[in-house]
């Protein structure tokens, strides 16, 4: 079952927080950025606070992935998608991606993801996002934009 959070109460946005943790921890190994990862620095107050929208995905009671999401008439930008660990491979990401494609009419489609993030890149392109772009970070990591039109 997926579901729009409520970022603003600071019970749901702790549990969101946990998922982005453990899945950024993973992230941050694959980027050979544990030292300095941006995301696991965000502290509580940036979820409660976000201008976002967050939507999360349950196996039974537990909250097994979130996608952040801004999304305007024109477009729809993928601030972050995250599973946690323990639901790895069970298509939650698929899942959550298709979610947002249905539920948000926009045009174009867009996300930011670290370029050798393999797993991300090869479930973005499953779904008919392309590389447009890629820089470097100035924390060092190299990062892709893509985008789904």
């Amino acid at each position: 079952m997926i579901r729009k959070l409520d970022h603003k109460n600071p019970k749901e946005a702790s549990k969101i927080r946990e998922i982005f943790q453990e899945s950024y921890a993973v992230e941050a190994k694959l980027l050979n950025a544990e030292n300095n990862f941006p995301p696991l620095k965000r502290p509580l107050s940036g979820y409660i606070e976000a201008r976002t929208a967050f939507h999360g995905h349950f196996e039974n009671e537990s909250l097994a992935g979130v996608i952040e999401i801004t999304s305007e008439d024109d477009s729809t930008h993928i601030q972050s998608l995250v599973v946690s660990p323990r639901f790895f491979r069970r298509g939650i990401g698929s899942q959550l991606l298709q979610y947002v494609i249905d539920q948000f009419d926009a045009p174009v489609f867009t996300v930011e993801t670290g370029a050798a993030n393999d797993p991300a890149i090869a479930l973005y392109k499953r779904f008919h996002f392309q590389i447009v772009r890629k820089w470097m970070t100035e924390v060092g990591i190299e990062k892709v934009a893509m985008k789904r039109i």
